[in-house]
């Protein structure tokens, strides 16, 4: 059976660029956080290089209970990242769904209280896969796991967003010129050296975008880490970082999980042998699972959404690297980024050449 680290294992004192004052958020809480009590203590975890992302444990009489809260990264910041705000409201949106998310406490954009926007929401007890090829998990529990991976991307799709209020989360239609453009202005914005790949990608992307009109919420960061499983069945209980989710296209969520997962292209690893750690789909595999789930007879132009996965992947790592330059990233690992964006933008090239 494959372990996630508990909470004592995952989390840090809080780092010194992300300190705030303790007692202004315990009194925050007091106010808006249904059936909060006791005396707050706060450590955060090493997880989440976006957001920074804190475990919340109350003590004492009216205590005993955890939670989770995310909020801003200090700093200058480009001014459509890390809004926290909207990570609570499209899991607030989710609640009544068959989407496993958390239940949300409390959404505070006052910046008085702890120096930036933040969310209080529910601490949930179970598994966080961090390795993509579950070490120590049986040939059987891999395959289950992943399958129903895929069938709660298809659940996530198939969600009638105007019908859960997210009407006006993001423009309909054309997702893929307004992601190339988004990101290329990121990147830009964070850009540290001279990348050929990237620039290749940059002209080729919004070149070659596909006539494929599916309008859906887009969770943006879909993968196996970003989710937890229940303690002991390959049950998935919530999914989590939505900070990237829009209303978008699906087959971005189902390319970026497959590269993410199924490739071993993040941050540059060799692709995943299987015969080590049987049980991990191929990313046709995983495709073909989905589309059972989502009623779809397949993903034409496959490439095109590989090869774009990766290079948003590539422009957020670039992102994290130059934050951890300037000195706010909210993780130190930030600073091992350096070669990323570059390994990334490599491979999706050779996608883009392969034959579809």
């Amino acid at each position: 059976m494959a372990e996630a680290a508990g909470a004592e294992q995952e989390t840090t004192a809080i780092r010194e660029a992300h300190r705030f004052d303790l007692k202004r958020l315990e009194a925050y809480c007091r106010d808006a956080v249904e059936g909060f009590g006791g005396t707050l203590e706060v450590r955060q975890f090493e997880g989440g290089q976006s957001n920074p992302t804190f475990l919340l444990t109350t003590t004492g009489a009216g205590g005993g209970k955890r939670y989770v809260m995310r909020k801003k990264p200090p700093g200058q910041l480009l001014a459509s990242a890390h809004q926290v705000d909207r990570e609570y409201r499209v899991m607030k949106a989710l609640a009544e769904t068959d989407v496993p998310v958390p239940h949300m406490y409390a959404l505070c954009e006052d910046d008085s209280v702890i120096g930036t926007s933040f969310y209080v929401m529910e601490y949930l007890e179970g598994r966080v896969f961090r390795e993509s090829v579950m070490p120590g998990a049986s040939e059987a529990e891999r395959r289950a796991v992943y399958a129903n991976l895929a069938e709660n991307l298809a659940k996530l799709h198939k969600v009638d967003y105007e019908k859960v209020g997210l009407g006006d989360f993001g423009r309909p239609g054309n997702y893929f010129e307004r992601q190339t453009g988004r990101w290329i202005k990121q990147y830009r914005g964070a850009q540290t050296a001279d990348i050929p790949s990237m620039e290749k990608l940059i002209d080729y992307l919004p070149a070659h975008i596909p006539d494929e009109p599916s309008v859906t919420i887009a969770h943006g960061d879909y993968r196996l880490g970003n989710t937890m499983f229940h303690p002991t069945e390959p049950r998935m209980i919530a999914v989590l970082d939505w900070e990237l989710c829009t209303i978008g296209h699906p087959f971005a969520d189902v390319a970026y999980t497959c590269m993410y997962d199924l490739l071993g292209i993040a941050g540059g690893a060799t692709e995943i042998d299987r015969n080590e750690t049987p049980g991990i789909p191929t990313e046709q595999e995983f495709v073909a699972e989905y589309c059972r789930h989502a009623g779809r007879d397949g993903i034409p132009n496959w490439n095109f959404y590989l090869a774009f996965s990766m290079f948003r992947l590539a422009s957020i790592s670039q992102g994290v690297y130059k934050r951890g330059l300037d000195g706010n990233a909210s993780s130190e690992r930030a600073m091992t980024l350096g070669d990323s964006c570059r390994l990334l933008a490599d491979r999706a090239w050779q996608i883009i050449q392969r034959p579809d």
